[in-house]
């Protein structure tokens, strides 16, 4: 199938595939005319390949856990397993960090709070 048939079946854009391609994530045969021709199977890869975006891996690592769905294996099960545990550390020290910014952001905006109600205190004070 065409580009635009797989893009349309697997509900993403001819750039994302485009781009899927260029990340080493699927590839494509291409006709003598320089079209490129994809396999039903792609349908699939490209779901597979969304749901890891949405779960907010790299393309990188995408990459190192495609061989998992390509050639399954518990050796290619437990290192896609291991290296999916390394992104959800990774995940988990950003969560926390994140916090520890909205907390210090809290502390900066009470101490504003605070400034401006002894503005408005001495405002009316002095009226």
């Amino acid at each position: 199938m065409r580009i635009g048939e797989l893009a349309s079946r697997a509900g993403v854009s001819v750039r994302s595939l485009r781009y899927y391609e260029e990340q080493g994530l699927l590839a494509s045969r291409r006709s003598a005319g320089g079209q490129r021709h994809y396999k039903d199977s792609d349908v699939g890869r490209i779901e597979f390949i969304q749901q890891l975006y949405a779960a907010g891996l790299s393309s990188r690592v995408i990459a190192a856990l495609l061989p998992c769905r390509d050639a399954p294996s518990e050796e290619h099960s437990d290192a896609a397993l291991e290296r999916m545990a390394q992104e959800r550390d990774r995940l988990t020290r950003h969560i926390a960090d994140l916090v520890r910014t909205r907390d210090t952001l809290d502390e900066v905006m009470a101490v504003a709070r605070e400034y401006r109600d002894q503005l408005g205190r001495a405002a009316a004070d002095a009226a």
